[in-house]
């Protein structure tokens, strides 16, 4: 056994096991966004999906006023709003799925990590 195993199985506690356990199904869409909302950055995820609600909200309305006001100044700046809007709602969603994808990368690393510390238990 190596140095490198030693760490390895040194590393792997019981949180560990029991972390990888609560991940061994298959995770859902739902599943993954509720995992993106705990952890040492879920403050800032709750915080960046409370702030997509006024912003869409915002952005529907936008588009609703490019379609009734009267004037082409008007016409341009609640364009403007709604694809300001839109493309601030699309820098959120990036973030926050990056973010379920990082967090799915961990667990499959957690695994692998249990599996080299238990091949290296029975060999």
């Amino acid at each position: 056994m190596t140095a490198f195993d030693d760490r390895l199985t040194a590393a792997l506690d019981a949180d560990d096991e029991a972390f990888l356990k609560d991940l061994e199904a298959d995770r859902g869409l739902f599943a993954q966004i509720g995992d993106t909302m705990t952890g040492p950055l879920g403050g800032w995820a709750k915080f960046a999906f409370a702030l997509m609600i006024p912003l869409t909200a915002f952005q529907f309305y936008a588009i609703w006023q490019m379609f009734t006001v009267e004037g082409t100044r008007e016409l341009i700046l609640w364009s403007v709003g709604a694809f300001a809007t839109f493309t601030g709602i699309g820098f959120f969603k990036q973030w926050f799925f990056e973010r379920m994808n990082l967090i799915t990368v961990l667990r499959e690393l957690k695994r692998i990590e249990l599996r080299l510390a238990r091949m290296d238990e029975r060999g």
